[in-house]
């Protein structure tokens, strides 16, 4: 799927300020792993050279715990690397139906057009809008989340050699 990045920034908020709108008691939860998690310093410094090629946008909800773990997470990526993380938040899990997984509204309507299962869901876009890869709900366990994200770009950019 390829971005459309002007509408997608209408729609949404940048991850700081997204985890600033959080109501208590979920906030705590997101700013103790934002204060307590310690990045990956040598993938991070390696991440600089692609920060301003790529953008994240991710779906979150304040009640989901993996949400809770890995948007403090890209935040704190995006304070030490300018990298563009932007939040389509406050999804809803919809009644048990074969229509969809979550109630639009309040959850926006892209959670269909990205086709989101799990949350939360953090894809990666190049700089032309093309999606380059998607982490669901947590990275692979042998990887953080700055790991896992510099992968799905160092693959992009070898591919595209």
């Amino acid at each position: 799927m390829k971005l459309n990045f002007p509408e997608i920034i209408k729609k949404t908020i940048p991850v700081g300020k997204y985890i600033g709108s959080i109501e208590q008691p979920f906030r705590e939860k997101f700013l103790i792993r934002k204060q307590t998690y310690q990045l990956n310093r040598e993938a991070i410094n390696q991440f600089k050279r692609f920060a301003n090629k790529c953008v994240i946008v991710a779906f979150s909800a304040e009640w989901c715990k993996d949400c809770a773990t890995n948007i403090p997470v890209l935040a704190l990526i995006s304070e030490a690397t300018g990298l563009e993380v932007r939040i389509f938040g406050g999804l809803e899990k919809g009644p048990l139906s074969p229509e969809g997984e979550w109630r639009i509204p309040p959850s926006p309507p892209e959670v269909e057009t990205f086709h989101v299962d799990k949350i939360p869901l953090i894809i990666l876009f190049d700089e032309k809008g093309k999606e380059m890869g998607r982490i669901i709900e947590n990275p692979r366990k042998e990887s953080t989340l700055e790991e896992e994200l510099l992968k799905i770009i160092s693959e992009g950019n070898s591919r595209r050699r």
